[in-house]
């Protein structure tokens, strides 16, 4: 199978018939192509501008360098080496800058929950804000951001995800930007999924802290989502309208140019992905304090039933929670006696996604593929919490 990302020239696109067929491929291929939204003037994306390539990809380099060196994969490898002593402070996060409890009035609970989740993902949020706008200005540069399977799609997406190590709600603005370059639909969802639950460190966290069987639910739940629903999901949008990169990559003669139009390529691209993802992110940490703290705390502590798993299956894939904190809460839970049914339903559910991701999703691809997002990870999360009374 052929693969058509290539750093080889390309003319300007002076057609919507040749935009189209750079798009599909250089054979003759059909393809659907993805839509803007942007009320721009169609912009022109070369592929011979080599040398703002060369710099959106050292910028792409250092941000996520420092972000995994100095943050990210520090903070998972010392959760990992927690091991069973592993704790969570706040409702959604796993440390708190204000206390919470049950005495306080909803309102304050609500503000103060709120607070905690932006303290505790401002560093994430951080980088995903700076990481988007990045990778779809180094993105724009290259003629191929697909090939014509969308399986190849798929695996190239959740192989660009499990290293990001960022949670559902990060990685949101980027795959906002991945989706504005020009990447299929299968393969930002497939980096979407892949990033929380692929990453090598949650995984051996999973496979330490739960009995394999469990484990072992929680990643075929996860692996279902990446290479059934992302590709069927794509497959039935079908073609739709030919898409135009909302920045501009003009051939650039001298590093000086190609640095002024990096630098403008990629203030356009931070716009693009932060006026649609930051009032998202805000709207979501209060939408998700005000779910937790409305649930009764001794909601967990009854026998589980079909409805009881159901409710908890909808609540776990609409929380925004932080990296690793569904491995954590659920495994919290398990030593607290909470049923299996439950366990494993907020393992398979918590963190894959959330009001916040789903929202970018609904904004960017389609609202359509969010709910369909949203009712799938429920409904395998309700499937696993009911197949776990087997292994009781």
């Amino acid at each position: 199978m052929l693969f058509y990302y290539s750093f080889a020239p390309a003319r300007r696109i002076g057609s919507l018939e040749f935009r189209s067929a750079i798009l599909s491929g250089n054979q003759g291929h059909p393809m659907s192509v993805q839509a803007s939204s942007l009320d721009l003037h169609p912009t022109f994306v070369t592929t011979n501008a080599w040398r703002s390539r060369t710099l959106a990809a050292i910028l792409m380099i250092v941000i996520a360098g420092i972000f995994w060196a100095d943050s990210r994969y520090p903070a998972l490898l010392k959760r990992y080496h927690t091991g069973t002593e592993v704790k969570a402070a706040g409702a959604l996060t796993f440390s708190a800058v204000y206390r919470v409890d049950r005495t306080m009035p909803l309102s304050t609970r609500v503000w103060r929950t709120t607070l905690n989740w932006l303290d505790a993902n401002r560093i994430g949020m951080t980088f995903s804000f700076l990481f988007g706008p990045a990778a779809l200005t180094f993105l724009a540069t290259l003629r191929r951001r697909r090939t014509s399977s969308i399986y190849l799609n798929t695996l190239f997406g959740a192989a660009a995800g499990m290293p990001l190590a960022v949670c559902t709600n990060c990685v949101a603005p980027i795959a906002r930007g991945f989706y504005a370059s020009g990447m299929s639909t299968e393969s930002v969802l497939a980096a979407m999924f892949a990033s929380p639950a692929l990453n090598v460190v949650v995984l051996a966290m999973t496979f330490a802290l739960f009995p394999v069987p469990i484990a072992l639910l929680k990643l075929a739940t996860v692996l279902f989502l990446i290479f059934v629903f992302a590709p069927a999901t794509a497959s039935r949008r079908g073609a739709i309208a030919p898409y135009v990169c909302p920045i501009e990559i003009p051939v650039s003669q001298t590093w000086g140019q190609a640095l002024v139009s990096t630098t403008r390529s990629y203030l356009r691209s931070f716009w693009y992905v932060f006026r649609v993802a930051f009032p998202l992110m805000i709207f979501a940490a209060v939408l998700g304090a005000l779910v937790i703290e409305l649930l009764p705390a001794e909601a967990l502590v009854a026998e589980a039933t079909i409805g009881g798993i159901v409710l908890v299956a909808l609540v776990g894939a609409f929380l925004p929670v932080p990296m690793a904190f569904d491995v954590a809460i659920a495994y919290i839970a398990m030593t607290k006696g909470v049923p299996l049914p439950y366990v494993v339903t907020i393992l398979c559910t918590l963190g894959i996604v959330s009001v916040f991701s789903l929202s970018v999703v609904g904004k960017t691809i389609s609202w359509k593929v969010a709910a369909a997002a949203y009712a799938t990870v429920a409904a395998l999360g309700t499937v696993a919490g009911l197949l776990s009374r087997f292994l009781a």
